[in-house]
């Protein structure tokens, strides 16, 4: 076997080095770019649609409606959170944050969340108390203005839900997850209003109470869905069990690997730390030892993005029956 002289070695970790800033710059970039595109979109959505229901339910006599858009407006500023939250997410590790800044997007989510939640209370709260004492019989009766506007607000609405999930899916953000929610929350309170007014002007105006109190619970529910997945992005969960099968078959079927002695993950934020300690032929050179770390290393973080970085050790195993 060839000998390596120490600079040629220092060449190769550079070489490493510079691959995986250029990987990890690539993916703060892409983060970043889709990230902030859903933002504005989903700011410029939320303001045009807080002026037309707000005109629509002062013009159709709507209170429901006036309330659905003080909801809109609501969500501008959780997507002004999202936005701090992936700033900050996206920047490059530091000497204070030598791991990056990841976890700071589930600070988001987790803000979101809580919104969502008094969110959701509010409006079921409101629904229980309308039914209590009465005051949904004094509701005055809409126009087919604030109906028309709650047919587009659903619409719409709906349509933003699943652009910005499958941009949270994409770039795995939970704080991205946590904004879709909002849109779906602004859309179910939407159809509530739509309810109400169409019962109001049918002569039934307590359903606009009962639909408010399901869309409340639905809406707590999602609520803590999302802050139950930030908790345990925060808090080194490791990833699904799918992810870890399947990087042990890689790890498995690597050349040199002669067993796997432990794998181990975290998530941290929209990342995935992997730990691995594999066994090797105690029998080879510290090259050709690194080698194979190398290749396990190299293939886990090729074959799964989300992974942000992998250490592998390499333990020692005698091989039986080996030819002299």
């Amino acid at each position: 076997m060839k000998k390596k002289n120490l600079s040629d070695n220092t060449e190769l970790f550079e070489t490493d080095d510079n691959k995986n800033s250029e990987r990890e710059e690539k993916h703060r970039n892409n983060y970043a770019s889709v990230a902030m595109k859903v933002c504005i979109i989903s700011i410029l959505v939320n303001a045009a649609l807080t002026a037309f229901k707000l005109i629509a339910g002062i013009l159709g006599n709507s209170f429901a409606m006036i309330s659905d858009a003080i909801h809109s407006a609501s969500d501008v500023f959780s997507t002004l959170i999202v936005i701090v939250g992936v700033k900050i997410a996206s920047r490059k590790a530091d000497r204070n944050h030598p791991y990056g800044h990841e976890r700071f997007e589930c600070v988001a989510a987790i803000l979101l969340a809580i919104m969502l939640g008094v969110t959701g209370s509010l409006i079921g709260i409101k629904g229980v108390e309308n039914i209590v004492d009465g005051s949904y019989k004094e509701l005055a009766v809409p126009t087919p203005l604030a109906l028309s506007a709650a047919i587009v607000s659903v619409a719409v609405k709906e349509a933003m839900f699943w652009i910005t999930s499958a941009c949270a899916k994409k770039i795995n953000s939970g704080a991205l997850k946590a904004d879709a929610w909002h849109h779906r929350s602004d859309a179910l309170s939407s159809v509530g209003s739509f309810i109400g007014i169409l019962c109001a002007m049918l002569g039934y105006p307590i359903m606009d109470s009962i639909a408010a109190i399901i869309i409340g619970i639905l809406i707590i529910k999602a609520a803590v869905s999302v802050f139950k997945e930030s908790i345990d992005k925060m808090t080194d969960m490791a990833c699904d069990k799918s992810t870890e099968r399947k990087i042990k078959e890689l790890i498995i079927s690597i050349d040199g690997v002669l067993g796997i002695d432990s794998v181990r993950t975290r998530k941290f934020g929209d990342r995935i730390y992997v730990d691995v300690e594999i066994s090797a032929d105690g029998d080879l050179s510290l090259y050709e030892a690194h080698g194979i770390a190398d290749k396990v290393h190299d293939e886990i973080e090729y074959r799964f993005p989300l992974v942000k970085h992998c250490t592998v050790h390499t333990n020692p195993r005698p091989v039986e029956n080996k030819d002299k």
